[in-house]
């Protein structure tokens, strides 16, 4: 399929869900709320505008500077996580009212002065919890990540490595929103872990090395007594893989693509591994190469495998690879994203699962995409703590 079709199939029912939210919430929010022409207009205006820009958004970047750019990119991308809460409060308020007003039967219907409270009382309360739980959202998208220790027990570790530490930053997302200063407090949050080994799992960044490199350079800085290590994620490839990996390696991080590397020294040590993102063949490119990555690979020795998506699992365990971890789902992000990514990936959204002897850990990643709102799915800095198993 080409790309420009399966772009369209997206966007038109995207644009076309969020036409109608916009109107749906301007009658249910502003015109039934009052009568007063001035209010509705300012009402149409808020609501045209905020879809407008919310559908142009890239264009109006293209046309204002960087600064600007950057500021109303954050406002259109707020405006538009704000219209997803007041919807989901709005709809869960007028269908419970239905209800409630079905179930009680009244017998008369209500006066216009109680149709007109009651539709007031709605706004005011869909408006009041939608932009709590945004600003919330909001907050907690910004704030550092967490970190998260996670224990696996390893097959085949040597037991010279118990408590070897590999930290894990993925789904970091640098671009419009996020840039130099969230990367160097990354940085410094996970060179303060000291671990041994740092693992870049993929979409870093949503732009180009000309665009971006300013910015994503701050990981040069990162920190590790075994090395930092890279694999591409899909939203690299969208922004030129082939130059955000050159321009990775010159900054000293390893890049595994379809490849192995060995841990440790002739003592102890552990096979690590690393593919290229499973959806990169629909771009056009060789992408996903599990063989590759495991040519030459001992059985009695550790092994784990660094991959963006959790994609394929089932067949990395089968070839018994000890940890894979990955990211890419982002835990879902943002209510209710966080159950319908339990329902397409299933224990595999987010957190850690197990496949016969095999672990699999799933990341909710550092940045966010889409509207800069973090809400029951926290951003997370990742210390899997490898144990002998």
């Amino acid at each position: 399929m080409p790309r420009w079709l399966s772009l369209a199939l997206f966007l038109v029912p995207v644009i076309s869900l969020l036409a109608v939210a916009h109107v749906y919430l301007y009658r249910r929010l502003v015109r039934d709320v009052t009568a007063r022409k001035g209010l509705r207009r300012a009402g149409i205006v808020l609501f045209v505008g905020g879809f407008v820009g919310s559908v142009g958004a890239r264009m109006l970047g293209a046309m204002l500077s960087s600064e600007v750019a950057r500021t109303v990119g954050i406002v259109l991308l707020l405006w538009m996580g704000l219209v997803l809460y007041l919807l989901m409060f709005t709809l869960a308020l007028d269908v419970g009212g239905r209800v409630l007003a079905r179930v009680r039967k009244a017998p008369e219907p209500p006066s216009p002065e109680r149709r007109a409270f009651l539709a007031t009382g709605l706004a005011a309360g869909a408006t009041v919890a939608g932009a709590a739980v945004s600003t919330y959202g909001a907050w907690r998208a910004f704030h550092p990540p967490d970190v998260r220790d996670i224990p696996v027990r390893l097959p085949r570790l040597p037991k010279a490595l118990e408590g070897f530490t590999l930290v894990q930053l993925t789904d970091i997302h640098i671009g419009g929103v996020l840039q130099r200063r969230f990367v160097d407090e990354l940085v410094a949050r996970t060179n303060a872990l000291k671990p041994d080994l740092i693992a870049v799992t993929g979409d870093l960044v949503d732009g180009t090395v000309a665009e971006l490199g300013r910015y994503a350079g701050g990981f040069g800085a990162l920190k590790a007594r075994h090395g930092a290590f890279f694999v591409t994620g899909n939203h690299d490839y969208y922004s030129g893989a082939d130059a955000w990996v050159a321009f990775v390696q010159g900054l000293g991080i390893t890049v595994l693509r379809n490849r192995s590397v060995s841990i440790g020294d002739a003592s102890a040590s552990f096979d690590l591994l690393g593919v290229d993102d499973w959806s990169a063949q629909k771009l056009g490119e060789p992408g996903y190469d599990l063989d590759a990555a495991m040519r030459g690979l001992r059985p009695d020795r550790a092994s784990v495998l660094l991959a963006h998506q959790p994609s394929n699992f089932q067949e990395v365990a089968r070839r018994d690879v000890g940890l894979q971890i990955s990211g890419h789902t982002h835990g879902g992000q943002m209510f209710p994203g966080n159950v319908l990514g339990h329902l397409i990936w299933g224990e595999q959204n987010a957190g850690l699962s197990q496949m016969g002897s095999s672990h699999l850990y799933v990341s909710r990643g550092c940045g966010f995409v889409g509207p800069p709102m973090r809400v029951a799915a926290p951003p997370e800095i990742a210390r899997i703590i490898l144990l002998p198993g």
